[in-house]
């Protein structure tokens, strides 16, 4: 069933095996028009960098849309620094774009960029993470994935692969963390915990738990203290498929099996993954789709028009309840 924050489809379900998913670079883009022959609609894109295969799905999704729309986009690769994003964001705003979007580096820290475009009177869309502020009208709405639903699917989906794994006794779990501060790694953590303290206290215990900031390269070296440190681990929870595939290469290393001697455990559902799934060596994948390209092109017209879409807003109980926001009024409040 598809679960999306802002009720923007996309796939978000639950893959698996044997029956169990510096400066930035900037891109000026091209100026044109739409199809219907008026002024094209300019972008400002900043995506998070080109850390993982899932990234780059994404990356090719936006470009490919917003070329299938008749935008005019700049994109900005912010290689992972959030002031790298913030620099473009304010390029966006003195180029005097319609609409800027982007995918968040961290969740914290962007109230003041934020307010600048606000007070310029440009809509601000997210993709793919959230962001924490003081003002909930500084961006109009999310077009990403419920992360903390991803991690109680990871929980869950961990249970069939003990089972049919004839896992018994105490679970001994090592985390690979997404990036520090990121939505996805806060959120995927918090999701998987749910589901462990609510039916797995006595039997699954995290042992470990370090950030391999999505990558392959981080994923490998990680794991590979991780079984210095703790040579009993015998589950392996990834936060995305890359550091999976780097880890097997550090359990491989060390002798083990993966998938059999250590079980794995991943979210994103890239080619390399499933892969990975099919010979064995990752158990179960928890899918997350990152071709959000073509909703967000949607998102960015009717914002740009002056629409209503649906947004969520996060309340202190840290649950999400649903509102419109009305682009191009940047004085509403909620």
């Amino acid at each position: 069933m598809l679960n999306r924050r802002n009720f923007l489809t996309a796939a978000v379900g639950v893959a698996a095996a044997g029956g169990l998913a510096a400066c930035a670079k900037e891109d000026k883009g091209s100026t044109g028009t739409s199809s219907g022959g008026s002024k094209a609609i300019t972008l400002g894109f900043s995506q998070v960098g080109s850390e993982s295969g899932w990234r780059s799905a994404n990356t090719t999704s936006v470009k490919e849309a917003a070329k299938e729309a008749g935008y005019n986009l700049k994109f900005s690769d912010a290689q992972q620094k959030q002031e790298n994003q913030i620099s473009a964001i304010r390029s966006y705003i003195a180029q005097k774009v319609d609409v800027i979007a982007f995918s968040p580096v961290v969740v914290t820290g962007w109230d003041a960029v934020l307010k600048e475009a606000k007070a310029a009177k440009i809509p601000v869309v997210l993709t793919d993470r959230s962001v924490e502020t003081s003002d909930d009208s500084l961006y109009v709405t999310l077009v990403g994935s419920d992360f903390t639903d991803e991690g109680r699917r990871a929980g869950k989906i961990l249970e069939k692969v003990l089972a049919k794994a004839g896992v018994k006794g105490p679970v001994k779990i090592a985390q690979l963390e997404g990036t520090t501060g990121a939505a996805p790694a806060i959120e995927r953590a918090k999701g998987f915990k749910e589901v462990m303290d609510a039916d797995h206290k006595g039997d699954w215990k995290i042992v470990v738990s370090q950030t391999g900031d999505f990558t392959r390269a981080g994923g490998k070296q990680v794991m590979a203290a991780f079984l210095q440190s703790n040579p009993d681990i015998n589950v392996l929870f990834a936060h995305n498929d890359d550091m999976a595939i780097g880890a097997i290469q550090s359990i491989e290393a060390a002798g083990k099996k993966p998938g059999k001697d250590i079980l794995i455990v991943s979210i994103d559902g890239v080619k390399d993954g499933f892969i990975a799934m099919s010979e064995g060596k990752i158990n179960a994948i928890v899918e997350c789709n990152p071709l959000l390209g073509p909703q967000l092109m949607e998102v960015v017209k009717t914002v740009h028009d002056g629409g209503s879409v649906e947004r969520w807003i996060k309340t202190k109980e840290g649950d999400f309840m649903q509102d419109q926001a009305k682009a191009a009024l940047p004085t509403r409040k909620y």
